[in-house]
């Protein structure tokens, strides 16, 4: 069955999708209505033909500016960069940020070929420039792994001499953590990041 094979094929390349979920998904696709297929396959037309890159900040949007740029309650002197948009959403559900994005569509990985060409680094450092001094602070977002570290330290180096702070989000002990289980690579990151009372 060559077709089943194909999506079979096609929903492994998906992320977080192992042979077994995409058997399983395969499995659920073929038994369900033609209509519930139907309209899935409906759903991801529209949301392809739709859904584009924000004109400021990247982040996926229906229109040419996303909500977040064009709403005007937004502090417009505070730029939160990240590597992906799930972290808008993820940073938006604080509700602790009241300001603006800049979305990176990935992290500097030099193992895997990802220079900083391959990501909106060159648009962030233009965006800072332009801003005519508006932009205040800078918050580096990336993830705590080795590619997040690389790309924060590319831009804290790219933005240098720009008369704008650059920060990096805190990286430390979580919520209810004990100490005993908790990586050395965390705790360090936790006491060189820790403040005054």
């Amino acid at each position: 069955m060559k077709s089943v094979d194909r999506l079979i094929a096609a929903l492994k390349r998906l992320p977080g999708v192992g042979p077994k979920q995409a058997e399983r998904l395969t499995l659920h696709l073929l038994r369900a209505p033609h209509s519930e297929v139907e309209g899935l396959v409906e759903a991801l037309r529209a949301a392809k033909a739709d859904v584009r890159r924000c004109a400021r900040c990247g982040d996926f949007t229906d229109r040419e500016t996303c909500r977040i740029c064009a709403d005007p309650a937004r502090d417009q002197s505070l730029l939160c960069v990240v590597e992906e948009p799930p972290d808008v959403a993820a940073i938006e559900r604080t509700r602790a940020y009241r300001g603006l994005y800049h979305v990176l569509h990935g992290a500097l990985s030099p193992l895997d070929g990802i220079g900083p060409e391959r990501i909106r680094a060159r648009e962030l450092v233009e965006r800072a420039r332009a801003s005519g001094g508006a932009l205040k602070e800078i918050v580096i977002a990336t993830d705590p792994d080795a590619e997040g570290e690389a790309t924060a330290l590319y831009l804290a180096r790219e933005l240098k001499g720009l008369p704008v702070k650059v920060t990096r989000i805190a990286h430390g002990v979580p919520m209810g953590g004990d100490l005993d289980y908790i990586d050395e690579m965390t705790l360090s990151y936790a006491l060189s990041g820790r403040r005054e009372f």
